[in-house]
């Protein structure tokens, strides 16, 4: 397995999902500096009045686990009427209970969207300036021979940084992450392996998601506040919101309490067959990238407040909804065949029937999860699955959702 696709095939783990494709692929590019690319609005309001929820189908869409593929699923929709919420299969195997649409999961990449939301109120408040260099504000990170890259684009993923030689995502198998759940990395230490990589395009002339951009947006939270990237989430977001289900666990604390569902991986014996070990308990040293923990009801919390402007005044609002004019380079999170970007500064933009939606989708073994909703908010989504395996099987399920919650227009 070539170095690119092993070193994102944790990070890219079911972001395929319902509205997205991962295709991992890289390419060679001039490392010579470039501006903030220009931007624009993407308006994306969703239709005057979606139909009313069909309860009874997003029901089915959680039914019928466990099988080979998912243990259990769970969802919140939320902006027609009451919040509702539906689980199917095994939360736990040792007392066959269902998943808990009120419990906690292992969020993976959906923490992106908290730290962008942080570098997005220091921007705010002039502690940081997103046209100012890493280099700047974070000397000795990045190697010498690296060009200048924009704080902005680690956010909009528009940096251009290579994808790393780390071995902490291991060759991507059930096995190999059973074997390794508990091996914990610092942020440094990830950063560190971008030495000797080459750049994948020119800062700001193209957009390929990369967990690296995320970890030095942590580090940099961590530099500008002088407090700790955690201590940033809880003061600015996980307080003011009353989110009481959401942490930030330190790096060597593989606890989860109160799980929505136990995660399970099948892992293969000798003699071909296979057996499913609960990996519940693992290291969360995704940090800010991908290392948060919360549940369905406080993830469409912080949703609502994002979109409704509560956390960030107008202007850097409005970056959370505007696009950069980039061509999209081989980004697992956009629409199949999409030419051009489809991230903004913390959410991706897609479209399931019709109606578009912005929010993120994470995942980490035994985690499949995503949090979507229209502008306007007239209907939310939060959704994790519990896959068996590391290789995407998930897709067809989570899509079954996404159209039981936003059904094709008769």
């Amino acid at each position: 397995m070539n170095t690119t696709v092993r070193n994102r095939r944790w990070a890219n783990l079911a972001v395929a999902g319902a509205m997205l494709v991962a295709v991992v692929a890289g390419a060679g590019g001039s490392a010579s500096a470039a501006p903030l690319p220009a931007a624009s609005a993407a308006s994306a309001v969703a239709p005057a009045a979606l139909p009313p929820l069909d309860r009874e189908a997003v029901r089915k869409a959680v039914a019928g686990f466990p099988n080979a593929e998912i243990n259990g699923a769970l969802v919140r929709i939320a902006g027609d009427g009451r919040p509702f919420g539906a689980s199917g299969g095994i939360g736990d195997r040792a007392t066959g209970e269902a998943p808990d649409p009120e419990g906690r999961f292992r969020i993976g990449s959906m923490s992106k969207v908290f730290t962008a939301t942080v570098v997005l109120q220091l921007a705010a408040e002039h502690r940081l300036d997103l046209d100012g260099t890493v280099q700047q504000y974070l000397p000795g990170l990045l190697p010498a021979d690296f060009p200048p890259v924009r704080i902005g684009q680690l956010l909009n993923h528009t940096s251009g940084l290579p994808h790393g030689n780390s071995g902490a995502w291991g060759d991507g198998t059930a096995e190999w992450f059973v074997a390794h759940r508990f091996d914990s990395w610092t942020p440094e230490q990830i950063v560190a392996t971008l030495a000797g990589q080459r750049m994948v395009f020119a800062p700001g002339t193209g957009q390929q998601y990369n967990g690296f951009n995320t970890f030095i947006a942590g580090l940099l939270i961590e530099k500008v506040t002088g407090h700790a990237y955690a201590h940033e989430v809880r003061h600015r977001i996980i307080q003011p919101l009353h989110l009481h289900d959401t942490t930030v666990p330190d790096r060597d604390d593989s606890r989860l309490a109160r799980p929505a569902a136990h995660a399970y991986l099948t892992v293969r014996d000798a003699d071909g067959t296979g057996h499913q070990v609960d990996v519940t308990e693992q290291s969360p040293w995704p940090w800010a990238e991908g290392g948060l923990i919360s549940s369905a009801p406080d993830l469409d919390r912080f949703l609502t407040a994002l979109f409704q402007g509560r956390l960030l005044p107008a202007a850097q609002q409005e970056l959370l909804f505007t696009l950069p004019d980039v061509p999209n380079v081989d980004n697992p999170q956009c629409l199949p065949g999409q030419v051009s970007a489809c991230m903004s500064m913390g959410l991706v933009r897609t479209e399931i029937n019709g109606v578009t939606l912005w929010g993120k989708t994470g995942s980490r073994p035994g985690w499949t999860s995503g949090m979507f909703a229209t502008r306007d908010l007239q209907r939310r989504m939060v959704y994790s699955f519990n896959p068996t395996s590391t290789r995407g099987a998930d897709m067809r399920y989570v899509l079954r959702l996404a159209n039981a919650v936003i059904p094709p227009a008769q």
